[in-house]
């Protein structure tokens, strides 16, 4: 049990500064500054799972689409390269070349999504390697561990995601057993120091489900532990964006406005912004790049499949209103083209093109925010991009 008064490790190693607030919503804009640089919020961090983010040289990422953090996945770059490879190689800063901030996340998301092959118990999660089938243990203390070795910036809680639907007497369980696991994730940091001569810092996570009461529980548990930022899990999972949107603000009032708070897992452009106008900060989601390699684009003015017929001989740019927010030069048709073919180069194009569009609305969302004009640039954005083009 955490002492009264209890302050979590590393939390005077990560600053966040708010800069304004939209006079309209609860949006803000603020600046967090970390070992590795500052990082803009409102921010979407590309999701980078095995230490790449998927068919995006680092050049590309670090010149074009220019995100100020990046994210990594604790579960797969535990299975491979391995720590023990990544120690040798100073961390995953140097491991993929990458100088500028990175958030690893506890890999909570990844064995609760290998529903058959693992077992959740007090002391950790059982779970079968989805590589080659072996046995591994995942605990608060050992996932601290690992993280120290790879050496986010960021590190995250080991919680347990819960489904949805979930009744409510398992969220309850599930939601105390994560709290459990805080403690023992907070009291096992001060034991492994980081390794690689920067800070680490710890971001708790708020669960409960959809259950307004579990959240509010929740979020006041983490508030208390008095971390430098807190995240919320456990949305994105299946249910209604109502419900989703209804959580982020039941959590949002309850955690410190004086802390960055991040919301996992999510989402499409719309969720972004509507969750930016409740109050969240940090974003990520494998949806731009995921979706571009299926040749789902996203623009300012709605949604593009790019396979259709239909721009076979559009030879304008890919945003239907000429907006770049990568530096590309390709027409709608050659990217068809290289779809139709099978050719890598359009997932590329595609996948910087999504990210590029992505880091462009929470840049925009930022400026709108200074501006005190966010609320009405959002509900235009939002009847905008809901569309298919």
């Amino acid at each position: 049990m955490r002492e009264v008064g209890y302050i979590c490790p590393n939390t005077f190693s990560m600053q966040f500064k708010l800069e304004g607030n939209d006079p309209n919503s609860k949006a803000r804009a603020g600046e967090i500054t970390t070992d590795h640089g500052t990082i803009q919020t409102p921010i979407f961090m590309p999701v980078g799972t095995v230490g790449t983010v998927k068919t995006v040289h680092q050049r590309e990422l670090r010149n074009d689409i220019n995100p100020d953090i990046i994210l990594g996945n604790t579960y797969h770059l535990y299975l491979r390269p391995t720590t023990a490879i990544l120690e040798v190689a100073g961390g995953l800063h140097k491991f993929m070349g990458w100088d500028r901030n990175i958030l690893t996340d506890s890999g909570g998301y990844q064995v609760y999504s290998l529903s058959g092959n693992r077992k959740i118990k007090e002391e950790g999660v059982k779970f079968k390697s989805h590589i080659d089938g072996s046995t591994h243990l995942f605990t608060p203390e050992n996932v601290m561990e690992i993280q120290r070795s790879i050496g986010a910036d960021i590190i995250m809680a080991f919680d347990e995601c819960t489904p949805y639907p979930c009744d409510y007497s398992y969220a309850k369980r599930s939601m105390h057993m994560t709290h459990r696991w805080l403690d023992r994730c907070v009291n096992h940091l001060e034991k492994v120091p980081p390794k690689y001569g920067y800070n680490q810092t710890l971001f708790p996570i708020v669960q409960g489900s959809t259950y307004k009461e579990l959240r509010i529980q929740s979020a006041e548990y983490i508030a208390s532990v008095g971390a430098a930022g807190n995240a919320i899990g456990g949305l994105s999972v299946g249910e209604p964006a109502e419900e989703m949107y209804a959580m982020t603000e039941v959590v949002c009032n309850v955690l410190p406005e004086d802390k960055p708070r991040y919301l996992m897992g999510v989402g499409t452009p719309i969720n972004i912004l509507e969750n930016i106008a409740l109050g969240i900060d940090m974003f990520d989601c494998v949806m731009p790049t995921r979706n571009a390699r299926n040749g789902m684009l996203f623009t300012a003015h709605g949604t593009i499949n790019i396979k259709n017929k239909k721009w076979a001989d559009d030879f304008s740019p890919i945003d239907p209103m000429g907006i770049t927010y990568v530096d590309t030069e390709y027409s709608k048709a050659y990217l068809r083209h290289l779809f139709v073919s099978n050719e890598f180069l359009g997932k590329q194009i595609a996948s910087i093109h999504n990210l590029g569009f992505y880091l462009w609305l929470v840049r925009q969302a930022r400026k709108h925010i200074l501006a005190g004009d966010f609320y009405t640039w959002k509900n235009i954005m939002v009847n905008q991009m809901n569309k298919r083009l």
